[in-house]
């Protein structure tokens, strides 16, 4: 006798067993299988049949069986339906799944014989498109329902992440910066420019825009250089007596022309733009390091806040940066150089945004290409330790650096340096401790918050606590008077 095929279906709503009727047949005649499969009746009548049906029970119930379905693994829920509804001898039967992946698990756990191809996916297709005809009291809007919640709630566990670990806002805000600095240099030479038609001496002066800028907008009209307020603030600003009085002396004998007060005003209205631009892009990179510090310590401190921004921006993620290896890491940012190289066979760059680095400053010219190298290496290892770790601190970082600050005294003068074996178990080490210390003041913390809530609590339950204790006390004396009496009964008797 052929075993009879037996089809598991995993819906929103439950698990779901149906038998496949003429197993042997069916699979024969698979264009014929494709054509029922679209009507309800014939796909019920001749095809399959419904063996059993077991509604999950919640939705984290839901949720936690189909997240052991999609992982391939066999949940305690689908073990008991299996082994309660498929028959005892293993011979009389085969099991068809969707996925592999759970047929092979089902197989080693139970030992079934499973099918995840042939006929098995039309099947499942057709289960798929008449479920809610094929189950008794289920309907299409309660089968919807059911996919949707369970669909949403699927995406958001799949979805997790640490909010204060996002790596997006580094992105944009390393993308905003290099914005600013172009935009702020284009419109702080437009203020210079616009400027100098009426004072072109204050351009050789004072030679920092942002600070151009600030005089600019203090200053106005040239003549206003005569009263000792504006030469006051003009000192408060440069903090350089000779500076302000070369200013002074300046705006007497200039060559510059005459101003009207509706051009001073638009150049006093630009000049304050400029002026909170650069205001706000000094606020942004406070925010940067403050981010970097948060996202990626030990890469922060290898190579600084801006580095490290610009690689996590450069390979899109610092998941996707962690899954670089050291090369790619080394080159990141010299693209066009490389596939130039490439082409004309010439040399390929030896570094990238890495030549930012101090350390590729400091090294030798003979030896820039080695400790870019090396550079690129720790790199590596600090953006996976960033990513991959739940409670990140800047350890691992410091002791990294440690290693490159030695490596370039070897390359100086021939000091050998420690092996990375060492290094990495006294950072460990390290590691550990200072996760212990900050679990200990977390503990103070709730402590101190708990001790701050019981002492911030009203009155009124410490009334309650008065007025408790004398009615415990009047208890046992109604317990004597009660004493008392049995004993007087007893004399009596």
């Amino acid at each position: 006798m052929a075993p009879i095929l037996h089809v598991l279906f995993e819906h929103a709503t439950g698990y779901a067993l149906f038998a496949v009727k003429e197993f042997e047949e069916v699979s024969a005649f698979l264009p014929q299988v494709e054509k029922a499969i679209l009507d309800a009746s014939k796909f019920k009548s001749s095809i399959v049949s419904l063996v059993a049906f077991s509604p999950f029970k919640t939705a984290v119930n839901a949720l936690e069986n189909i997240n052991a379905v999609s992982e391939g693994v066999v949940h305690e829920d689908l073990q008991l339906f299996l082994e309660t509804n498929l028959p005892k001898k293993k011979s009389k039967f085969t099991l068809g799944v969707g996925d592999a992946k759970l047929g092979a698990t089902v197989n080693e756990t139970f030992g079934y014989s499973c099918l995840h191809v042939g006929v098995v996916p039309e099947i499942l297709r057709g289960i798929r498109l008449h479920f809610p005809k094929l189950v008794e009291d289920l309907t299409e809007y309660n089968c919807s329902k059911a996919q949707l919640g369970l669909g949403h709630s699927y995406s958001r566990s799949k979805v997790k992440f640490n909010v204060n670990r996002v790596d997006n806002m580094i992105i944009q805000s390393i993308a905003i910066l290099d914005q600013l600095d172009k935009d702020i240099n284009i419109f702080a030479m437009r203020v210079r420019e616009w400027y100098s038609y009426h004072y072109p001496e204050l351009v050789k002066i004072v030679s920092d825009n942002h600070l151009y800028a600030k005089v600019a907008l203090v200053v106005k009209d040239r003549k206003n250089l005569e009263n000792e307020e504006v030469q006051q603030k003009v000192e408060e600003l440069l903090m350089d007596s000779v500076k302000t009085q070369a200013v002074v002396d300046a705006a007497r004998a200039s060559m510059g022309m005459d101003i009207s007060p509706i051009d001073l005003a638009n150049i006093e209205l630009f000049a304050s733009r400029v002026i909170s631009l650069s205001d706000y892009r000094k606020r942004l990179m406070d925010y940067l390091r403050l981010k970097m510090h948060d996202i990626a310590p030990n890469l922060t401190a290898i190579i600084g806040e801006s580095i490290g921004a610009r690689l996590i921006s450069k390979a899109g993620s610092l998941i996707n940066l962690a899954k670089y290896p050291a090369s790619t890491v080394q080159i990141l940012g010299a693209e066009k150089a490389l596939f130039r190289a490439m082409k004309t066979r010439g040399n390929t760059p030896k570094y990238g945004l890495l030549f930012h680095s101090t350390f590729i400053g400091r090294a030798q010219k003979r030896d820039k290409g080695r400790i870019a190298r090396y550079v690129s290496n720790k790199c590596s290892i600090a953006s996976r330790i960033d990513c991959f770790t739940d409670e990140a601190n800047s350890v691992f970082g410091e002791k990294l650096r440690e290693q490159i600050e030695e490596r370039l005294k070897f390359y100086d003068t021939g000091d050998v340096p420690r092996k990375n074996q060492e290094v990495m178990t006294e950072a460990e080490g390290e590691a550990k401790a200072a996760l212990k210390a900050a679990k200990k003041q977390k503990k103070k913390e709730k402590k101190k918050r708990k001790h701050s809530e019981l002492e911030n609590e009203p009155n009124g339950k410490e009334n309650g606590q008065e007025s408790v204790e004398p009615m415990e006390e009047e208890a046992p004396k109604k317990k004597k008077k009660k004493k008392s009496k049995k004993v007087a009964n007893e004399d009596e008797d």
